[in-house]
């Protein structure tokens, strides 16, 4: 009986995952690998003009859920049937961020962070990242909440306007701050996993699909995502949320949730996937194409860079 070496043996689990119409989880997170390496290697203001773009987009996703959920007989009366509804009208935000190809903070995590792991990014230039898109999207939701929402009179009336204060009266006043942090997490965890299934699809409503639910799932928990609270938190604030302030904003609303967001992405996500697909793994070309025939200066099977060393593909190695 003949013995193989277990480090070439190709990975039972990437094996059992041949999902025929859409890309494997060992290829989709290749996929993400290189997709942090060409995001993390963006000219600095491309990076914000698509981070502002993402915070719109977003903005775009939270006010139509605000203005599906203000109904005070079923706020009292039905409050998970309304939490569903708005759970599913806020993943269009994300739809919209993912096929347009804009920059958000918290799906990067996953994208630069597997890009690092990988030896194909610096750790400087993924910060770089980070701080940008971070900015940008600030910048962008600031200005949907202020400039269409607030000054155009979009939550004036009463039943809205009284709904977005107490709702971000429980969304940042009443929780403590370790309860904002461990709920980022789980936020986080879910929307990464989110770009994830959406990097996945191969056709446009495969991907849809895939972004959709896991977004879903978050906005029916009731977690925290940093930069959809870019949106609410500040709304809040322009209409008068008492005891809710930019000091108080800032220490209990974007330190936990970012803290808490990058853990959610980069450790529950990132570190996850390329572990268990990229780590020790050998090579694999994705449509064909090897990540060194798009990046000439890099050789075949070299490890520069890498963390770790991972074994070489074989002829007979199935993906």
């Amino acid at each position: 009986m003949p013995i193989h070496n277990a480090a070439t043996m190709p990975n039972p689990v990437i094996n059992l995952a041949n999902l025929g119409g859409a890309y494997t989880p060992v290829e989709a997170t290749e996929l993400a690998s290189r997709a942090g390496v060409k995001k993390g290697n963006m000219r600095l203001d491309k990076i914000f003009l698509s981070s502002v773009s993402a915070g719109c987009l977003l903005s775009f996703g939270a006010a139509a859920c605000l203005s599906t959920t203000a109904a005070p007989w079923f706020q009292e009366n039905a409050p998970g049937l309304i939490r569903t509804i708005g759970a599913l009208v806020f993943p269009l935000g994300l739809v919209l961020i993912v096929l347009t190809g804009a920059e958000l903070f918290t799906g990067n995590n996953l994208f630069t962070t597997i890009a690092v792991l990988h030896g194909r990014l610096s750790l400087g230039r993924m910060l770089v990242h980070w701080v940008v898109c971070f900015l940008g999207n600030l910048a962008g939701s600031l200005f949907v909440m202020a400039i269409i929402c607030g000054y155009g009179g979009v939550f004036d009336s009463p039943p809205y306007k009284d709904f977005v204060i107490k709702f971000v009266t429980a969304k940042q006043v009443d929780p403590q701050w370790h309860q904002i942090f461990l709920r980022a997490i789980g936020c986080n965890w879910l929307v990464c996993l989110s770009v994830y299934l959406g990097m996945q699809g191969k056709d446009l409503s495969s991907k849809i699909a895939g972004i959709w639910w896991p977004i879903f799932a978050f906005v029916a928990i009731g977690l925290d995502h940093v930069v959809a609270n870019m949106f609410f938190i500040p709304l809040g604030i322009f209409l008068g949320t008492p005891d809710l302030t930019v000091g108080l904003y800032i220490w209990k609303g974007i330190i936990p949730a970012g803290i808490g967001n990058i853990i959610g992405g980069a450790l529950f996500c990132a570190v996850y996937y390329y572990y268990m697909f990229i780590f020790q793994e050998p090579d694999i070309p994705v449509d064909g194409v090897y990540y060194e025939d798009i990046v000439p200066s890099v050789p075949r099977h070299s490890r520069h860079g890498a963390l770790w060393p991972r074994p070489m593909a074989h002829a007979n190695d199935q993906v």
